[in-house]
This record gives structure tokens, sequence and C-alpha cells, in this order.
């Protein structure tokens, strides 16, 4: 009996210290902090008519931040003077609004702050929080709301401005080139946009990417969209329309020296068909070639170097004229490189080319051969050669055999630059497969609209594959691909131009619509996808 009450005592002993351990541990926290804050008051109050105060205090539950406030404030109307909003950069469990800008009369105006309002500590953000008042006697409370998109970006282009701008008296077009609208709202995160407490009359609506955040369009950096027809409020009707990149007018920017021999000229606008007439007197052995580079507004003009302190140019196209001059400063000419289309694997039906990074003046047919080593004994492949209109592309056209091995070879001297520099001996080993590593993807195209179209094939990183230009909606097959991911995108051409065409504020003219496929096509090797696309 002594002998078990000693045991029992013991145990419980144990088991204390066991417990007593076990509470001085690391507390856990509690659960995670994952409301917003919450408004307490402001002074004055929201939805205060007769406003007349310059600053705005607006309190709430717990210390927060502003995160980004610049960036997603968004205040409608747009005053001419930004507000001056305190805290910037610390907590604080009030906001302060103080106001620079003489305010209209009998105006309702919107501070919506979006998502900028975050708590001290989560960061636990407070959606779409929106302060209204009224210089007037009451508060205007109409709305209109759309989507916006960009027809030439698959992915949601976020932040644009949509702006209404009221039609009265001394309403013109021009005036989104030089004043900011009436109402402004903005689709911060989505293509989604709601224009609130407006009022009632007649209006021009856009919508504007703001490169500069200025709210007045400017054509060179900005892309913008339009309603053609007047909006009319109240409405109930949703607005859905599409921003696009105008052409602006064409303007050259003075010419810098970037190497010997190549001066390069900056431009906006449309620059194809453009002459670039040398003045300066030139040497009887002199050469040029005008080379547009890839993707960026800039041009190439490469030519023989002379002894020179400035080169004089005219640039022209059509009604368009401007002199310039460039200083010629650098020694270094740039060297040769060679690149070719492909490596390692030559695709069925593509053709191997190789590029340069200085124009091509001349090319030795002599001194390139195509082998096929797969053969018992090697033959010398045939080809038919192409240069560029650039003089920096040369392919090489030839009847490939599938699962079969090439030798590329380049002699050397085989190709001379603007420069006189020769490539050294090169070769390049390729080898194709058979049509059963590749798939076919077809695509029974509809539409109640008999529009010509231009129908994109594009990989899983939405990059041009391939494209076909059809009179009207059908059935369009792409052969020989190698497995992987795919995706379609297909321009109502209506002008049947071949290529998509933007559109004009100015001439109300609204750019060709672009469809994309909703989905991704998986196509394994091997196979045949079938794909139904309906462009209505």
């Amino acid at each position: 009996m002594r002998n078990s009450l000693v045991k029992f005592l013991l145990v419980l002993m144990i088991a204390s210290a066991f417990f007593d351990c076990a509470r001085r541990g690391t507390p856990t926290g509690g659960l995670k902090d994952t409301i917003p804050p919450i408004l307490i008051k402001a002074i004055p109050a929201d939805q205060t008519v007769n406003f007349k105060e310059k600053q705005i205090k607006i309190y709430f539950d717990e210390y927060i931040k502003l995160k980004d406030v610049s960036k997603k404030l968004v205040i409608s109307p747009p005053p001419k003077k930004d507000p001056i909003l305190t805290p910037v950069g610390t907590a604080s469990k009030f906001i302060t609004i103080k106001i620079q800008d003489t305010l209209d009369a009998n105006t309702t105006y919107a501070f919506n702050f979006g998502n900028s309002i975050v708590d001290n500590n989560e960061e636990n953000k407070l959606e779409n929080f929106k302060y209204v008042f009224s210089t007037g006697t009451y508060i205007d409370s109409l709305n209109l709301a759309g989507e916006v998109t960009d027809p030439m970006v698959k992915k949601i282009v976020k932040g644009i401005d949509v702006m209404l701008y009221e039609y009265n008296d001394s309403f013109t077009d021009s005036v989104i080139y030089k004043q900011k609208p009436r109402y402004i709202a903005n689709t911060l995160d989505s293509t989604l946009f709601e224009l609130t407490n407006l009022r009632e009359g007649k209006y021009l609506l856009i919508a504007l990417k703001d490169a500069n955040n200025n709210k007045i369009y400017n054509p060179e950096i900005d892309k913008i969209g339009f309603i053609k027809d007047t909006i009319v409020l109240p409405t109930d009707q949703k607005y859905n329309f599409t921003i696009f990149k105008e052409i602006p007018k064409l303007k050259v920017f003075r010419p810098k020296e970037v190497s010997k021999g190549r001066i390069q000229f900056g431009f906006e606008g449309n620059a194809n068909d453009l002459n670039i007439e040398l003045l300066t007197q030139k040497p009887a052995d002199f050469r040029s070639q005008i080379v547009f580079e890839k993707n960026k507004d800039t041009i190439n003009y490469w030519y023989t170097p002379f002894e020179a302190d400035s080169i004089n140019f005219l640039v022209s196209k059509n009604d368009y004229s401007e002199k310039f001059t460039a200083r010629i400063r650098i020694t270094k000419i740039d060297s040769l490189k060679i690149t070719q289309s492909a490596a390692g694997i030559l695709h069925l039906i593509d053709t191997f080319s190789i590029a340069t990074n200085t124009p091509i003046v001349n090319f030795d047919r002599s001194k390139i051969n195509i082998i096929n080593i797969t053969e018992k004994d090697t033959t010398i492949v045939d080809f038919k050669e192409t240069l560029s209109e650039s003089k920096t592309k040369l392919t090489l056209n030839f009847d490939k055999k599938y699962n079969t091995e090439y030798n590329f070879e380049l002699k050397a001297k085989a190709i001379t630059d603007i420069f006189g520099v020769s490539n050294d001996s090169i070769v390049y080993k390729l080898k194709t497969k058979t049509p059963e590593d590749y798939g076919i993807i077809n695509i029974d195209l509809s539409s109640t609209k008999n529009t010509p179209l231009i129908v994109e094939l594009l990989n899983d990183k939405d990059v041009l594959i391939r494209l076909i230009k059809i009179d009207k909606p059908q059935k369009v097959s792409f052969n020989l691909l190698p497995p992987g991911n795919y995706g379609v995108r297909v321009t109502l051409d209506e002008n049947n131009n071949g290529v998509w065409d933007t559109g004009s504020f100015l001439n109300k003219r609204q750019p060709e619509a672009v469809k994309y496929f909703d989905k991704k096509i998986e196509l394994r090797a091997n196979w045949d996808v079938n794909e139904a696309f309906s462009l209505d």
C-alpha cells in the first residue's frame, strides 16, 4: 500500500514537471489578422454637401499605410493641382487630404483610393475605398460601366484610365489633347471599369493607357480607345471597347554615329519608303545600305567610311523633308558576326538562313555547300539562294529529306560585308526529323461575316510561329508542327491588306478586331488536333 502511494506521488510529480515545461514553450501567437482597416469617421463626413473645406481627415480603427497611392488614387473630376496626402512612408490612424485646387461649383467629387489603404502589420487591403463630397446641394449618383481591353495583348492590361468629356458649347475633338476630362476612373487590376457619381448629360467616352499619367492624350506615347457614339446619361448600357496605339505623324530624330560606318536615325510614325540621301560629296566607290532594326523605331544607315568631320543628309517622304548633320568621331567598325537560323535540328517546314550584323555586299556561291552526309555516298545538294532587301539575311532553300543529316559549309571569304570584311570557314551540322515526329493542328473558323482573316499560330509564349491569310472563314491547317502547346490569334482583316490596321481617333476609325482562341492547344507527335473557333 505504501509502495503504491509512493509510486503514485512520483508519477504525479513527473507529470506536473512535464506540464510546466510545456507551458513555458514558445507561444503560438494566435490567428493571423486578415481583417482590413475599418472607417471610423471622416471630417467632413463622407457624402457631405455644400463642401467648402481645404482639408479632409479620414480616421480608421487601426494604424494604416498608403501603398502606391500616387498610382492608385483616382480623383474625379481630376484637379489641376494634386492634393497633398499624409501619411507618406509612415503609419497613422488617419489620412489627411489638403486640397490645393479651387473646386468647381455644384460638382460632386470622388476620391477613389482603390486598394492603396492597408493596415500597418499584415497589409490587409481596404478594397475600393471611396470618399465623396459635393460643392453643391446634392450628390450626383449616376454611373457608367463596361470593359476595356487591348487586342494586341492577350494578358490583362491593368491600370487603364477611362474618361468622360462633357459636350458643351466649347467642346471640340482636340480637347483630349489639351485638357483633363470631366470624370475619370481606372480599371486597376482588371479590365472592368465603373465611373460613379456622374451628372446627367452628354459625353465623349475614351480610355487611355496613360504613359506619363498626366490624364491628357499624347499620341506619341499613349494608347487610346473610344466610343464613337455620344454617351447620354442616365443609361443602363454597358460599353465594351479596345485601346490601340495610333500611328503618329512621321518624325525623324537627329542622327548619331554609333560605330564607324554606321549612322543611326530614330523615328516615330510610318517610316516605310523613307528616303535618306547623303548630301556630302562621296568617293566613287561609295556604298550604303539602309537597315530597319526589328521591332524598334530605329534605322541604321550603313556606309563605306571616308574622310570627313561630319556628313549631311536629306531625309524625305511625301510632304516630309528635313536636313540633318551627323558628326564623325568613332574609329572602330563593327566586326562581322554570322548567326544561323537553326541549331541541331532543321524542321522540315523551315528554311535555313544565315544572318549578319553588317550588310552583305557580296557572296560567292561557289564557296557555299550543302552536303547530305547520311547517304552512303555524301551528296552535294543543290540550293537556291536569296539575299534579303536589307542585305543582312541570306536564305538557302533546298529540297529537304526527312531523317537526314546535313553539313552547311561556308568556306573562307564566302561572304563579304560593306566594310570589305569576309568570314572565316564555318560548318553548321543539322539534322531533319521524320514526319511522324510532328503533328497537325486544324482550325475550323466560322463567322456570320465573310471577312478576310489573318490566322496566326502562337507558341506557349505567345510568339508568332506561323501565319495564314484567307479570304473568308474556313478550315485552315498548320502542318509539320513540333510537339508543344499552341495558341491561335485571328485578325478580322476588313480591308484585306494582309496586316492588322490600327485606329484613328480624329478619323473616328476603330482598329481591326483581333480574337484569341480561348484555350491552349496541346499537340503531341504524330497527332492531328481538330478545333472549332467561332469569331462571332
